[in-house]
């Protein structure tokens, strides 16, 4: 394949409602899109980096800068056997996974193009639909998150996960279960903690949790393989899994009995089928995360999350339960507490052209 022209956008969207979680909270996402030309047909992608360092050293403007002045220029114009390689050019190039996913991920959709099949069905896929759940936020009060978590349910979604941080946990988590007794429910801490609240996360187990996702420092392995030994409740590394030699570290050390699998985070579908692979032969599960992607990498999230060894439901929500109006078209919905996969060529659903230009703030063309 090769990669005749690419154009970046910057497009600014407001969330339906205000998003904390135990690092901070935002309500207005800067999401950068990603178009790459060739053969007559054109791939769409997104860069999933956050506005502000705080689930990771990418921003939006770390990943504009690199995408601008070295990825792009490196790669537009030269050929790839294919989306595995079309990074080859930049590999020199250090981290930046957030920006690199953009680019590989993107070139995934082109190349599933080129052959006329789905994204999911190039990647691997074997699910005509995945089952989903639903992310929330810190709420002010038990009550308010009480009536989320029901209405999140009438909704039909599959499980429902809870941001947690110090002050705001068991006594909530274990009302939430009281309210709630068959609840399939997780928490997720952000690396809220240290393992010295290593007694007071494992009052957790009483909760029958599914897991608690990332309890402990973002770049930890250790500390975490320590909090496993002394918690029945599955430990989910999330932000410490970077690439496939964390994950070989992680499983070595006991760090944790699930991974989430975020492919904008590890550097693409590529790093993530690696990471799906080696946890399926281990016969360990892994699921897809979200990170507040509109519906362009929603659709990269769900052709990957049909891979087999996603077995527990995703943070793949539907469209409206964060925007009031997505960039796709159609939407993305829930129904039975599972997402459709789309069966379309590439990612199965059309960006809104009108509306994403319309939204535009910046662009940048290479070729």
């Amino acid at each position: 394949m090769r990669i005749e022209r690419a154009e970046l956008r910057e497009v600014p969207l407001r969330l339906r409602e205000y998003f904390e979680i135990s690092s901070g909270g935002m309500q207005d996402r800067h999401i950068l899109l990603l178009t790459l030309h060739g053969e007559g047909l054109e791939g769409w992608g997104e860069c999933v980096a956050s506005e502000e360092p705080t689930y990771s050293y990418e921003t939006t403007e770390t990943a504009w800068h690199i995408l601008t002045e070295f990825i792009l220029p490196n790669v537009v114009g030269r050929s790839a056997d294919g989306p595995e390689d079309v990074l080859t050019p930049v590999r020199w190039i250090r981290g930046h996974r957030m920006a690199k996913a953009a680019v590989e991920m993107t070139a995934w959709d082109l190349a599933a193009r080129m052959d006329g099949v789905s994204l999911a069905q190039k990647l691997g896929g074997t699910r005509p639909a995945v089952p989903v759940g639903v992310s929330i936020g810190l709420q002010k009060t038990d009550e308010a998150l009480h009536e989320k978590i029901a209405g999140y349910l009438a909704d039909g979604y599959a499980r429902i996960k809870v941001k947690i941080k110090p002050g705001r946990d068991v006594e909530m988590l274990a009302g939430v279960r009281r309210r709630f007794p068959e609840l399939r429910m997780m928490a997720d801490a952000n690396s809220a903690y240290t393992l010295a609240d290593a007694d007071r996360l494992a009052e957790l187990d009483a909760l029958d949790l599914m897991m608690i996702e990332q309890p402990l420092g973002h770049d930890d392995f250790l500390d975490h393989a320590r909090l496993q030994q002394r918690m029945r409740t599955p430990v989910c590394l999330d932000e410490s899994i970077e690439h496939e030699g964390d994950l070989a570290l992680a499983l070595e050390l006991g760090s944790c009995r699930i991974v989430n699998i975020k492919p904008g985070r590890v550097g693409g579908h590529g790093p993530s089928r690696s990471i799906h692979d080696a946890m399926r032969a281990g016969g360990l599960p892994v699921w897809c995360g979200g990170m507040l992607e509109s519906g362009v990498g929603r659709a990269h999230n769900v052709a990957l999350a049909s891979l087999p060894g996603f077995t527990l439901p995703g943070d793949i929500s539907a469209s409206r339960r964060y925007w009031e109006r997505d960039l796709v078209e159609p939407e993305f919905e829930v129904s039975d507490g599972q997402m459709v996969v789309p069966r379309g060529v590439g990612i199965g659903v059309e960006p809104d052209r009108e509306r994403i230009d319309a939204l535009t703030v910046r662009r940048a063309v290479f070729g």
